[in-house]
């Protein structure tokens, strides 16, 4: 048998270990950089093989024991083996190699990291659920690792701890129901006075159901909705007196209501940091005419419109954009604010120029980044002297950031003038950074 001990060379952006052999790229879960281990492969390609680590020979100083009872099985973490800070450390190395590798940029300056709590973090999830027959139970949790299956979770570290808690009496709970095979799915949403579950139900409850639904809510302080369908069928079940859903940002003296298939940010201790940070960098001027691109319901386009500045916030779902309105409107700035509903994956510089001259910019897409915007910036009155001054840009996905940097840099004459994590999930490999363009 082939002796298939390793070194492993560095982690990627999984939080796998990289590793050569044969000429081939070894991917390893559950190995660390330095570490000396033996694999079993599970995928193997000509090029490159996936695998998981079976033995640890020589283990990283940074190895730690993971906090949670299911962590190798469940899918929700790929990274608590690692010490937390040096997790911080491996994704501030994942964005500069992605900047450089994919972008051709450097940042001037890299921004210390921003951290937070590691645990008990997470505020918005959406959790699996099955009737295991063979089990004999029904299963609420997160998938198991490569697989359909639904892990078996009795508690979460880093969901929100009553959340986490709840998990097994949930289960029970819905294992009784009439409609346990017709609820495949909850979707969690913690607000500061409240805490939503809300049911994917493919029929509706029964009337035995709904009494066993009204008495969990009530034991255990939770609010249920209800979805039939869609994410506009989502609607509250019981209790109907429930405070709504919110978020603060008190440094701003902002507060935020949502609807639970609404997007928040799965981590609101964070969120104000980086919002803090984010203004920062923005440094809008009373009088100033910004654009919040991606504006969802206004996370940050009210942070900017207390500056004084005048803020067009820009998304693609209607339904947010009324809602951000609605948030302007609560906050007292609708003065300041104006919002429209625009796809701006599919932005062109004509577009983008007939909505006017703005002094900066923020941009926060989703994993798929703004190639089509930032090409379009270049386009506005020749570009030149009448772009954004500065740009601050928010990602979650440091290869589209990488992309996009290099069209800003390259090709629009930008300067990368800082860049830095920001540890939005712990213990997962999700990189969210944000970095700060200028002209």
């Amino acid at each position: 048998m082939p002796d298939n001990r390793v070194t492993i060379e560095s982690l990627d952006q999984e939080g796998r270990g990289v590793a050569h052999a044969d000429g081939k790229v070894i991917f390893i879960e559950g190995a660390l950089t330095g570490e000396s281990v033996s694999y079993s492969s599970y995928r193997k390609k000509p090029a490159f093989e996936l695998a998981q680590a079976t033995q640890i020979h020589k283990a990283s100083a940074m190895r730690v024991q993971p906090k949670c009872r299911h962590f190798g099985v469940c899918g929700g973490c790929s990274m608590q083996h690692l010490d937390a800070n040096a997790q911080v450390a491996v994704k501030q190395r994942i964005l500069e190699d992605a900047l450089w590798h994919i972008g051709k940029v450097k940042a001037e300056t890299i921004l210390p990291p921003i951290y937070g709590e590691t645990w008990g973090y997470r505020e918005r999830a959406r959790l699996s659920v099955k009737h295991v027959i063979k089990k004999g139970k029904t299963l609420v949790g997160f998938h198991e690792k490569r697989s359909s299956f639904v892990a078996d979770l009795q508690h979460c570290e880093i969901l929100s701890p009553k959340i986490a808690a709840l998990l097994p009496a949930l289960a029970e709970m819905i294992d009784g129901l009439s409609i346990r095979e017709r609820l495949p799915q909850i979707e969690v949403a913690v607000g500061e006075h409240v805490d939503v579950l809300v049911l994917r139900v493919l029929e509706p409850p029964s009337a035995d159901d709904q009494a066993v639904l009204r008495a969990f809510a009530d034991r255990h302080q939770i609010q249920f909705w209800l979805q039939s369908k869609g994410p506009d069928t989502v609607v509250p079940f019981h209790p109907l007196n429930a405070p709504a859903l919110s978020y603060s940002l008190p440094e701003f003296g902002i507060t935020m209501p949502f609807a639970p298939a609404e997007f928040t940010q799965v981590n609101s201790a964070l969120n104000r940091v980086m919002i803090s940070r984010a203004m920062r960098l923005l440094d809008a001027q009373p009088g100033e005419r910004i654009a919040d691109l991606f504006c969802g319901l206004g996370n940050f386009t009210l942070p900017i419109a207390r500056s004084g500045a005048q803020v067009l916030g820009i998304e693609g779902s209607e339904a947010l954009v009324k809602r951000a309105r609605q948030n302007a409107a609560a906050n007292g700035l609708s003065a300041n604010t104006e919002f429209k509903a625009m796809n701006l994956f599919e932005m062109t510089g004509e577009a983008f120029a007939r909505l006017g001259h703005f002094d900066r910019l923020l941009i926060d897409p989703p994993r798929d980044g703004a190639i089509e915007l930032v090409k379009s910036l270049g386009f506005e009155n020749g570009g030149g002297e009448h772009a954004p001054r500065r740009i601050v840009y928010v990602s979650c996905n440091p290869a589209t950031l990488a992309r996009d940097a290099q069209v800003l840099v390259q090709v629009h004459g930008y300067t990368l003038k800082a860049a830095g994590v920001m540890n939005m999930f712990p213990h997962t490999s999700h990189v969210e950074s944000i970095a700060v363009f200028q002209k």
